[in-house]
């Protein structure tokens, strides 16, 4: 536990360093082509200069974060969304579905990204029920970003039980927001 929490701490300490580095402007000379040659195909380096921007969007939406009680800083992004889960339950509801549709499709666009499915809950239950339905919900989630295409060591997961909740209030508004299952940037 110890060696793996090493691991992913000196993995997101190289990403902020690759993160934080300055880029310098790279020119690109315009290639010249032929009209017909551009409509079969797009403007040439058009294909690479979206997969820039992408990419420019994804660095942009990165954001660390560090956890009460847990050493270390982790990188999170905005576009890739969490999903909730029902009291009690690690099924996905089509909402949950749809969300991991944009998810895979974000990470199949940034194939080096590699990811963390953590599973969360509410405070009810005993620490030991909820950090295994913590567990059932992150290998839902990812068994079904897999079944989308998404490669499997590209992901692993943790349980974290109800011991991050995002709201830490006490009423079921609060409960359903902690019921979920979030997503970290390890590398990238």
């Amino acid at each position: 536990m110890v060696k793996r929490f090493c691991i992913v701490i000196g993995v997101i300490l190289s990403l902020m360093v690759m993160v934080s580095c300055a880029k310098k402007a790279v020119k690109e000379e315009p290639l010249v082509t032929g009209k017909a040659e551009e409509k079969a195909w797009g403007k040439p380096g058009e294909e690479a200069e979206r997969a820039r921007i992408e990419e420019k969007s994804l660095e942009a939406s990165l954001e660390r974060k560090k956890y009460p009680g847990i050493e270390g800083v982790f990188l999170e992004s905005s576009l890739l969304k969490d999903i909730h889960f029902g009291f009690d339950q690690y099924n996905l509801t089509p909402e949950a579905r749809k969300i991991l549709s944009q998810n895979t499709e974000l990470l199949l666009k940034h194939p080096r990204v590699k990811i963390q499915i953590e599973g969360h809950c509410d405070e009810r239950g005993t620490i030991e029920y909820n950090l295994a339905l913590g567990e059932r919900r992150a290998h839902t989630t990812k068994g079904y970003l897999i079944s989308l295409g998404v490669s499997p060591d590209k992901i692993s997961s943790i349980s974290y039980g109800e011991e991050m909740p995002i709201d830490p209030r006490y009423n079921e508004g609060a409960w359903a927001k902690n019921r979920r299952a979030h997503f970290i940037i390890l590398s990238k």
